[in-house]
């Protein structure tokens, strides 16, 4: 039987502190829905004591989720912990989470203190919180660089106070893979009672190990792991969820399982990272846009063979539903030609082909990337002509103090049509009137602001990623106004629906 991890999301609370992603209660609780249904075990809903509405946020995410533990965060304070408590009062599985620094660059600067009065201070605290819930999880700040020796006594001394779960930060992310492995492997071995409590990990990211600590943690006997979706957290972040999950996926040896439902994990990257307005870097593993893109025509010609080649996941296992092969300048003649069967080319003719590909080559020493309507073009189709919406004209009236107006005309194979619509921005605005027009379902889920070249006379790219019957398409636009480029964008996407039957 496979060992379990349970997995501690603290995207609401740790993730939060990074600046400029704060979100209100309403925002909070869409984040918080998305982790239950993500399938992560507890949520640290926030730091109850250190504003009104990170109070009111726990206080409403205890109320909006089920079956998530909801956690609370105190310093290892009497007031800290009542408050904590009362903003816990609706949930229905409570965890208060406090602690201390133990490090002696803690002890000595921050607390002007000693190990003897930070000892005492941790079993009070725990015992208080005991008082108040049956579960209560207390951190070691900065374990990282705590003397294990003295760590151990810290922990056997607040696990007999009742600590259910002691949580062993590199706070600082300071700890080589090999000391957090060693560290929890002292633990296990030094402490009584140990096997009696969960041992938690709480890495960040700043040397750019978190996730290698992670899982060195996990595989030296830590049986929970504190992450957050994408990374975020303060300077350069947490250990990703998304990361962990998909390691102990990959990697069955290990035999331990978490309860992630893993097809979950792209929608909710994409949310947190709208919502925070944290875009995700491109190369992120899993959830970046190039995690599954192949450029490279020998690793496109390994992967058409057999996906297998290059890929260790399937992207679907993560809810991406794209196919990866970007076309460029290092592309083969086979991704050129599985490039144009999916467009619906007819690939028979080798010597077409060739044509093609030479043309192509030419194409793509220009551009950064071969879009689909590059590739028609080159088959001799002009996907211009074959698109069925294009845009006729736009008008926009926008700026301070006024309501962004937008006019728009498409032409509908042949057929002229226009609305008009206000929105917040000229954007929205533009997007609404065109939505006016296309009376389709569809939700903008990712909105890319590029510029080509630089100067006031720019050309901006737009890329955005539209979701239409469960299916994501992604739209490419280009010109000197953004607005423009936009609209053209979210067009291409619609120019790339599947037919409905």
């Amino acid at each position: 039987m496979s060992d379990r991890l349970f997995i501690f999301d603290t995207t609401l609370r740790d993730g939060e502190q990074v600046p400029g992603c704060q979100l209100n209660t309403v925002e909070k609780i869409q984040v918080a829905k998305a982790l239950e249904q993500l399938g992560v075990d507890v949520i640290e809903a926030g730091f109850p004591v250190s504003s009104p509405g990170d109070y009111q946020s726990v206080i409403e995410i205890s109320k909006a989720v089920t079956w998530p533990t909801i956690c609370a965060l105190t310093r290892a304070v009497e007031h800290d912990i009542d408050v904590a408590f009362e903003a816990l009062q609706y949930a229905k599985h409570k965890r208060i989470h406090t602690g201390i620094g133990t490090s002696d660059e803690h002890i000595r600067y921050k607390f002007n203190s000693t190990r003897e009065q930070i000892l005492e201070q941790a079993v009070a605290a725990t015992k208080y919180a005991k008082r108040f819930v049956d579960d209560v999880e207390f951190y070691c700040e900065d374990a990282g660089r705590t003397d294990n020796e003295y760590l151990a006594q810290v922990v056997e001394a607040v696990i007999k106070a009742g600590a259910t779960v002691v949580n062993i930060p590199d706070t600082t992310g300071y700890c080589l893979p090999s000391e957090y492995f060693e560290k929890i492997k002292y633990l296990k071995e030094h402490v009584d009672g140990i096997d009696a409590c969960i041992i938690s990990t709480h890495c960040h990211n700043d040397l750019g190990m978190a996730t290698a600590n992670t899982l060195n943690g996990v595989l030296a006997g830590a049986r929970q792991v504190e992450v957050t979706i994408n990374g975020i957290g303060e300077r350069a972040g947490n250990t990703s969820l998304e990361e962990i999950a998909m390691i102990l996926k990959c990697h069955k040896d290990i035999d331990i399982e978490t309860n992630i439902n893993t097809t979950k994990i792209y929608p909710t990257s994409r949310m947190v990272s709208s919502l925070m307005n944290m875009p995700v870097q491109p190369n992120k593993a899993i959830v970046g846009r190039n995690a599954f893109a192949h450029s490279s025509g020998i690793h496109q010609d390994g992967v058409l063979k057999n996906v297998h080649t290059y890929e260790i996941i399937d992207p679907k296992d993560v809810g991406i539903d794209v196919d990866g092969i970007v076309l460029t300048a290092r592309s083969g003649r086979a991704a050129l030609k599985h490039r144009l069967m999916i467009n619906g080319v007819d690939v028979s003719d080798e010597h077409k082909i060739d044509k093609i590909y030479e043309q192509f080559l030419v194409l793509a020493d220009q551009k950064k990337e071969v879009t689909d309507a590059d590739v028609l073009m080159l088959a001799g189709a002009d996907t211009s002509e074959t698109h069925a919406v294009r845009l006729d004209f736009l008008q926009v009236t926008t700026g301070k103090g006024v309501k962004s107006v937008a006019s728009i005309g498409l032409d509908i194979s042949g057929q002229k049509f226009e609305a008009a619509a206000s929105g917040n921005g000229p954007v929205d605005a533009a997007i609404k009137a065109l939505k006016k027009i296309i009376m389709k379902q569809m939700t903008l889920k990712e909105f890319t602001i590029q510029a080509i070249s630089k100067g006031s006379d720019d050309v901006g790219k737009v890329h955005m990623q539209v979701e239409h019957n469960g299916s994501l398409y992604y739209g490419f636009g280009a010109n000197t106004d953004i607005v423009t480029a936009s609209v053209e964008a979210y067009i291409d996407c619609i120019n790339k629906f599947r037919v409905e039957s």
